[in-house]
């Protein structure tokens, strides 16, 4: 590594659709326990946010719910259309709905927004629901993914770019989310922190499992590096995970940790 200082990047991840259906799917895949709690009825009117390409949304809606989902990245909702599916691009913490919905639900995207932001959209999602209505969500936790995030800060600290800071994700406690929700208006019904070992699935082209992952789900850090220093983190990262997260039969599993909840407006 050049240890170069870092270039300018756009702020927060980028969603490429094709590379997220490729290698992201495991997300959508291990989300069954998470749409059984939400139990969804036909003609129940649900809002599923962060809803991505639109895999899970479609899941939902074959249920004959019917189904509004909402993302910011205008890669995902095209890819989501093509589903033929209801979509809109806002932002959780910007949600424009008033007494809409039965339900709200949410599978591996609130952990992408920021924690100063996380009481605005849970007052929006609070709005958006009516009387009585449910919110089911299932996000990153306290300890998720722990060792690849302490990987990646040492091996990106040389560069002056602070990992955790342009990651801008939140994985809280229980009683931290819990303490939010209700700061909201809402009462919880239940809320846990629920380990998940992940299996990661190859690469395209035989790419080192791993390195997908990061490409895929760390693109807003690395991209703020010359295209040979961020080779060069990758590769180091993936070295510093090997004796943790890689096995002798050459299988890669990331330290997931889920939080899931269930609250009523």
């Amino acid at each position: 590594m050049t240890n170069q200082s870092p270039v300018q990047a756009p702020a927060g991840q980028i969603w490429n659709a094709q590379a997220y259906a490729a290698s992201g799917r495991f997300v959508a895949t291990l989300a069954a326990d998470v749409v059984a709690l939400l139990a969804p009825q036909a003609g129940e009117r649900i809002l599923d946010l962060g809803c991505g390409d639109g895999a899970l949304t479609e899941q939902i809606a074959a249920t004959g719910a019917l189904v509004t989902g909402v993302d910011n990245s205008s890669a995902m909702l095209a890819a989501a259309r093509e589903r033929h599916l209801h979509v809109e691009q806002c932002s959780i913490d910007a949600l424009p709905f008033q007494q809409e919905f039965d339900a709200v639900f949410s599978n591996a995207a609130l952990h992408w927004l920021p924690a100063p932001k996380h009481p605005a959209a849970l007052a929006c999602i609070h709005r958006a629901l009516l009387p009585g209505g449910r919110f089911v969500a299932e996000m990153g936790g306290q300890g998720n993914i722990a060792a690849i995030r302490t990987a990646l800060r040492a091996v990106l600290a040389p560069f002056a770019i602070d990992a955790e800071a342009h990651s801008e994700s939140f994985y809280p406690a229980p009683a931290v989310y819990r303490r939010m929700l209700e700061a909201a208006g809402f009462t919880v019904q239940s809320i846990d922190l629920i380990p998940r070992p992940t299996p990661l699935p190859a690469g395209p082209d035989g790419a080192d499992p791993m390195a997908t992952w990061l490409n895929t789900f760390r693109n807003g850090v690395l991209d703020r590096l010359a295209p040979a220093d961020r080779t060069a983190a990758i590769e180091r990262t993936v070295s510093l995970l090997k004796p943790i997260l890689y096995d002798r039969d050459g299988n890669w599993t990331a330290d997931y940790v889920r939080l899931r909840f269930q609250a009523t407006k």
